[in-house]
This record gives C-alpha cells, sequence and structure tokens, in this order.
C-alpha cells in the first residue's frame, strides 16, 4: 500500500527534490546493511553565514611548525565531502565549499600563513587520500580506533548523534528501539557502522528486521525520510537539526543525543610534524576566540571543545 503524504510534506518533498536537481544530485544506490552506494553530486544548502576571519594573523611560532614540503608550496589543500550542511556543503554560487569546517580549514591555514584550497571529494575517499592529494581532511570525520590505525587526528569540536524523522513521527518510531525501521545514513559514517550495529543485534535477538539505506550524500539521506522510502536520518545532531531547518518543518529530530564524540582534522600518519602543527594552530583558534566566532555563526558554538587533542584514546 502506498504512503499518503499530506500537501504540506509533499510541497516539501518536491522543493527538496528541485533543489537537488538543480545542483546536479542524482539518487543514491539502496543498499542492504553493511553495503556501498553510489551515486555522485552534491546539493546547495540556502543558508550561508558570513564569518569574517580576517583578523586571523599568521603565528611565527606555529609557521615555523609546518613541514617544509607543504610551507615551500604556500597552500594548505584540504579534502571535504559538500553535502553535510552546516560542516561542509556547496555555497549559493553552486561551486564554493562552504560551512564551519571551512572556515577552520581558512583560519588553521592564516595561523600557519598558508592559503588553504577545499577542494570537494566523496567521504570515503578522503581517508585515503590524505598525504598525498590532501594535506588533511575536515569533513566531520568521527575519531574511532579504525581510523586512528590509518591517520593522526587532531580534535577541534564534539557532538552527539540523533534521528531524525518526516514531521509527527508519522510512523511512530521508537528511538530506543529501532527493529522493523528503515534508516537512512550516509556512506562511510560512524552511524553507518552504528546502525549495522543495530541491524545485526535485532537479527540476533529474532525481532523485526533492520533496513539501511546508504547513500554518498546526506542530502539524499534526509530526501529519503521526507520521501517516505526511509522512516528515519542518522546523522550528528548538527546536521540532523541543520537538514530539519532547511526543510521547512518537513524534519524534525526524534529523541536525545547519544553517542556524544569528538571530531578530528585527518593528517598523515606518517607525519607527526604536521599533526603538531595543526594541534597548534587549532588551540590558538580555541584561545583567542575565533572559534567560537565561526560556531557561533553557524549555531554550533555547543559543540566547542576547549582543548585540541592528538590521537586522544578511544
Amino acid at each position: 500500500m502506498k504512503t499518503r503524504f499530506s500537501a504540506a510534506l509533499t510541497a516539501a518533498v518536491s522543493a527538496l527534490a528541485i533543489s537537488l536537481a538543480a545542483a546536479g544530485c542524482t539518487n543514491a544506490s539502496e543498499v542492504e546493511a553493511g553495503a556501498g552506494s553510489s551515486g555522485s553530486g552534491s546539493a546547495k544548502a540556502s543558508a550561508q553565514p558570513s564569518v569574517d576571519l580576517t583578523s586571523v594573523a599568521k603565528d611565527p611560532k606555529i609557521a615555523a611548525m609546518v613541514p617544509a614540503d607543504i610551507a615551500k608550496k604556500g597552500t594548505l589543500t584540504n579534502g571535504a565531502e559538500g553535502t553535510y550542511a552546516p560542516a561542509e556543503f556547496i555555497g549559493v554560487d553552486g561551486k564554493t565549499l562552504v560551512g564551519f569546517d571551512m572556515d577552520i580549514a581558512t583560519a588553521i591555514g592564516q595561523v600557519m600563513g598558508l592559503k588553504t584550497t577545499n577542494q570537494s571529494s566523496a567521504f570515503a575517499q578522503i581517508i585515503p587520500a590524505v598525504g598525498t592529494k590532501f594535506d588533511m581532511g575536515i569533513s566531520g570525520f568521527t575519531v574511532t580506533p579504525d581510523r586512528l590505525k590509518q591517520v593522526n587526528m587532531v580534535t577541534y569540536m564534539a557532538d552527539g548523534w540523533t534521528y531524525g524523522v518526516a514531521k509527527g513521527n508519522p510512523k511512530k518510531v521508537d528511538a530506543k528501539d529501532v527493529c522493523g525501521t528503515t534508516i537512512a545514513v550516509q556512506t562511510g559514517t560512524a552511524q553507518a557502522d552504528d546502525a549495522k550495529k543495530s541491524a545485526d543485534t535485532c537479527a540476533a535477538d529474532g525481532k523485526a528486521e533492520v533496513k539501511i539505506l546508504s547513500y554518498d550524500q546526506m542530502t539524499a539521506a534526509s530526501q529519503a525520510v521526507i520521501g517516505g522510502k526511509a522512516d528515519l536520518m542518522y546523522a550528528d545532531s548538527i546536521i540532523v537539526n541543520y537538514a530539519a531547518m532547511q526543510s521547512g518543518g518537513a524534519l524534525e529530530q526524534l529523541g536525545g543525543k547519544t553517542n556524544t564524540d569528538e571530531k578530528g582534522v585527518v593528517l598523515p600518519k606518517d607525519d607527526p610534524q604536521m599533526a603538531k602543527a595543526v594541534q597548534a594552530a587549532l588551540q590558538k583558534l580555541i584561545d583567542d576566540g575565533t572559534m567560537k566566532k565561526i560556531m557561533s555563526a553557524w549555531g554550533a558554538e555547543g559543540t566547542m571543545i576547549k582543548t585540541a587533542e592528538i590521537n586522544p584514546s578511544k
């Protein structure tokens, strides 16, 4: 039986679909738990705060910590996946990466006396390219033991996870029991891994199956919920809340935050010097108030931390 939508919800689905199409989005493939996905493109978000970073100056001591090869080229190349608003997404010009992660990347470069170049990449391809194509990756990476085996990570924020549902939770989903639901996630995220664990637990307990729809883009995950393909989307709370705001009320958060975790700048595992330089730059931005200015502008002040750490124990 087909799901029936209210006029308001139908309009929201249509508006989101049009905005994604205008930005060159394609639908990602729906896959079973643990599998990959396909799809490409990027999505524009309408809200774009302006953060003035002109006062962020080069710090000679921190600049001296930057590895010689990076200092010589004069640029800091950052990899980011551009559909995770408000952390990183394509701006109103249709091509420039914006968001609080991009402002942080720019500020790190300025402290080091470097110009930052933010380059768009599929999320799952950033870590393998750090140290070759990218000098670093700032793209909402949760610090996990598996990632710490591959790269160095310097913490800069912390946030919890939450679910998003269609307005009014029409399918009456219980955030504490997701057995029997369909969950939309972004491929390669910590939430995708956690959703797979939930699916395995439900199966082991003999409960109703959890289906997972995995998308290359978070915008596609939120569209799946609005359109009725998925019962839930699962992401960092700030991402779910921003998606809800952009949906015009078609989405809302379900339940509170869980699994509060730290996000880290991804850096080459074999370059501890670069990790120390980034840590020093981030700590300076935290201490001098620049980080608060950036996060406040994007509605993310509640995610701030006091100390930037290299490879915190997990």
